[in-house]
């Protein structure tokens, strides 16, 4: 029990990396159940009650209004963005292949803070970013040869989809960017999953998706999806309060392995080889960024990985 008092924080912030790392299986199972938009509204509103009802509701006045406005459209259009490209995937492969996308994040944030001349960092840094961008060709090729004509083949077969992936992957990147610099330590993501679910709702009913349907077993996954997202940010506003940030922020990079292996087994896919090599490299390049820039980058405090 000793361990467990000590290590409370830490704890929490191991759960709730594992938690996220579900979430790719469970927005592809839900839009698939109900609809994408639909079904994604539903989940982050079961997400919204919940953070709620956890961590109380915040009070406008208690952020910086800059961090209110720039940090709720980052947040919404990530969001709204990585769903729909899960739920949108014409298969439960292509869903894996956006999830693989989306965590070309990290690489992102540390390419965007080179870019911007904010920082000196390591050279080793742009070979890093280069691995975990080979890595994701190496998922979308499958066993084919990586060439610009495969993948710009995949590519064309679902368009929007990939677009939304990789605008996910640099709309989190400048999110993390953005509100380190604002948020004056404040967090408001119970705000922000609200601000998502009416974002989602409203599409919803300008879409021509079908009337959402009930059965119990649908509306007990809906609920766990909900539960479990609305979980892993409230355990994560637990564990930066006193947890390992350096354990916490190695474990996470870890992630996308987490997650595919999560997600093959509850969506019952089999990855290919060359899919597994392509997390790997994401997972590495991703890693060396963190290693060679974790006292020099900037640091998002809101979330790990999603």
């Amino acid at each position: 029990m000793t361990f467990f008092s000590n290590n409370k924080y830490t704890i929490c912030g191991i759960a709730a990396i594992l938690l996220w790392s579900c979430l790719v299986a469970l927005i592809r199972d839900v839009s698939e159940l109900f609809s994408p938009i639909g079904g994604a509204a539903m989940m982050y509103s079961i997400s919204a009650l919940f953070l709620i009802l956890v961590m109380g509701l915040p009070k406008l006045n208690d952020f910086p209004p800059r961090y209110l406005i720039l940090g709720a459209i980052l947040f919404v259009s990530y969001e709204v963005c990585l769903a729909l490209s899960l739920g949108m995937a014409n298969t439960r492969h292509q869903a894996m292949e956006m999830a693989v996308i989306n965590y070309l994040w990290p690489a992102i944030t540390i390419l965007l803070t080179v870019f911007s001349g904010r920082k000196k960092v390591s050279l080793w840094v742009y070979p890093s970013v280069l691995i975990a961008f080979v890595g994701v060709a190496w998922c979308i090729t499958g066993d084919n040869d990586v060439s610009v004509a495969v993948l710009m083949n995949n590519f064309s077969d679902n368009p929007i989809t990939y677009l939304m992936a990789f605008s996910a992957a640099f709309i989190w990147a400048v999110y993390c960017i953005i509100t380190q610099k604002l948020s004056n330590g404040k967090n408001a993501i119970t705000l922000f999953f609200t601000a998502t679910a009416i974002t989602l709702w409203i599409q919803y009913a300008l879409s021509n998706e079908p009337p959402l349907t009930f059965s119990m077993s649908s509306t007990v996954i809906l609920l766990i999806a909900g539960i479990v997202i609305g979980s892993g940010y409230a355990l994560w506003n637990k564990a930066i309060i006193g947890g390992n940030l350096m354990l916490l922020g190695t474990i996470s990079y870890f992630t996308p392995v987490f997650s595919t292996i999560i997600s093959a087994f509850y969506l019952s896919i089999t990855l290919s080889q060359s899919f597994w090599q392509g997390v790997f490299l994401v997972t590495l390049g991703s890693l060396i960024c963190y290693f060679v820039t974790r006292e020099k980058s900037p640091k998002c405090k809101d979330i790990v990985l999603t």
